[in-house]
């Protein structure tokens, strides 16, 4: 199994969340940027909405990859959410979206921004892993399906 490069801190990942809209996902995803990776929140709601508005990062197969680029970030970082009711995103195949993977990027870094965002496609194109993602029973699960690197913080 192939494993996830982009940075994902182990408590950016979150299990059977529950939310009633798209905008409560970005929600989720700034709280959980502004508390891994030091980013503003409300820049990160901003920026999602921004791209979210060029059309859908509904992926399609019930996957939504909502990505935006961030003035002051030095790397690309991922944030991961498995939704415990599915809730409609939009996509483009009208599937209902159950698992969120958020993307940010550098500003500047347009080349490292598309190459992570290829690779979190692929990745989650991949329907032995939709099956094991859907299925863990975990947030540390997660986290090792997700980077191959099991949580040496975790309880």
């Amino acid at each position: 199994m192939e494993y996830l490069s982009v940075r994902i801190d182990p408590a950016a990942v979150t299990a059977s969340d529950t939310a009633l809209s798209k905008q409560e996902i970005f929600g989720v995803l700034a709280k959980k940027a502004s508390q891994c990776y030091g980013l503003d929140a409300n820049v990160v709601i901003d920026r999602l909405q921004d791209r979210e508005t060029l059309g859908s990062t509904g992926f399609g197969g019930s996957v939504a990859i909502p990505h935006a680029r961030i003035k002051d970030l030095d790397q690309c970082v991922g944030l991961f959410i498995r939704l415990a009711e599915p809730i409609d995103f939009g996509a483009h195949d009208g599937q209902a979206v159950d698992l969120v993977f958020g993307l940010l990027s550098p500003d500047q870094g347009s080349a490292d921004h598309l190459k992570a965002l290829a690779e979190v496609s692929r990745f989650l194109r991949d329907e032995s892993t939709l099956t094991k993602l859907r299925g863990a029973a975990s947030q540390d699960a997660l986290y090792v399906l997700l980077t191959g690197q099991q949580d040496q913080q975790a309880a």
